[in-house]
């Protein structure tokens, strides 16, 4: 049936849409993926940006702080590489490997009658989380990387050594507040403007939406924003969250609601199927 059939059959739901991130969320953190990815990023920033090594990390930290990713932090100081580097660099020598077809999860996602959208990573990575999970075919809309920020530099990166980059970390030690600190051209979580596209590009009404994350800061952003909001990775609730999940699989027993919009249809079908034999006797 289309997707478009299965909005309009679950209009009248509290929940019409299943908005999820990627990393960590329809995987566990206990795949390693994580720390690989930080690891890459660090040696991306040395061998590629000339960064000193003994600085990469409290630079990450800054960054990560004020921009949500180290990414969009390290373009917002003034350093200048193509995104596409930046993503093959990081996630194209990942151990995808360890990641195993998650049936569980499939069945899961499939039987529901709710649009699913998935967001925010670059589309090669996102393609092959997608086919080592086994959920090809479980979502409506990809929104990537590449979908939020569609202009993409692919000259070569400036010698940074020639630009002036903010020096970050000095901030962070002695914030200023007459210094207006720079803002970064990438669009991504947590900024609540990538929200505000992702709801345009996919059609969402953010409250009828659920929004899965593994980031608190990204699940406080979506609840600032009008989402429905659930934690995935631990049981704990903070601020900004509704429903907190150990994991991805527990879906079922936190949200036996979103199954209801089914039993109500299945119903519906066998009604009228009596009413017709018998109206037929």
């Amino acid at each position: 049936m289309a997707y478009e059939e299965h909005f309009q059959q679950t209009s009248e739901a509290k929940y019409d849409c299943l908005l999820f991130d990627i990393d960590d969320t329809l995987y566990p953190l206990s795949s390693g993926l994580a720390m690989e990815v930080k690891k890459n990023i660090q040696e991306y920033m040395v061998q590629k940006l000339g960064i000193e090594e003994d600085k990469v990390q409290e630079l990450c930290l800054s960054l990560y702080k004020i921009y949500g990713t180290t990414m969009a932090g390290l373009k917002a100081v003034g350093y200048d590489f193509d995104y596409d580097d930046f993503h093959r660099f990081v996630h194209g020598r990942l151990p995808y490997s360890t990641l195993k077809p998650d049936p569980i999860l499939r069945n899961i996602i499939l039987s529901l009658p709710i649009r699913k959208v998935f967001t925010n990573a670059d589309k090669a990575h996102a393609a092959k989380i997608i086919a080592r999970l086994g959920l090809e075919g479980c979502f409506e809309k990809i929104i990537s990387f590449e979908t939020l920020n569609p202009i993409t530099k692919t000259e070569s990166p400036v010698d940074t050594k020639t630009r002036e980059i903010f020096d970050i970390i000095s901030y962070m030690a002695n914030p200023d507040s007459s210094i207006e600190l720079p803002k970064t051209s990438v669009v991504c979580k947590p900024s609540e403007g990538a929200f505000e596209q992702v709801f345009k590009m996919a059609n969402i009404n953010p409250k009828k939406t659920l929004f899965f994350d593994d980031s608190i800061r990204n699940i406080q952003t979506g609840k600032r924003v009008g989402l429905h909001t659930v934690w995935v990775g631990t049981s704990h609730r903070e601020e900004g969250v509704d429903i907190a999940l150990e994991h991805i699989h527990n879906i079922r027993e936190a949200l036996p609601q979103l199954w209801d919009a089914v039993d109500d249809k299945a119903k519906e079908i066998r009604t009228r199927q009596k009413v017709a034999i018998e109206t037929i006797a």
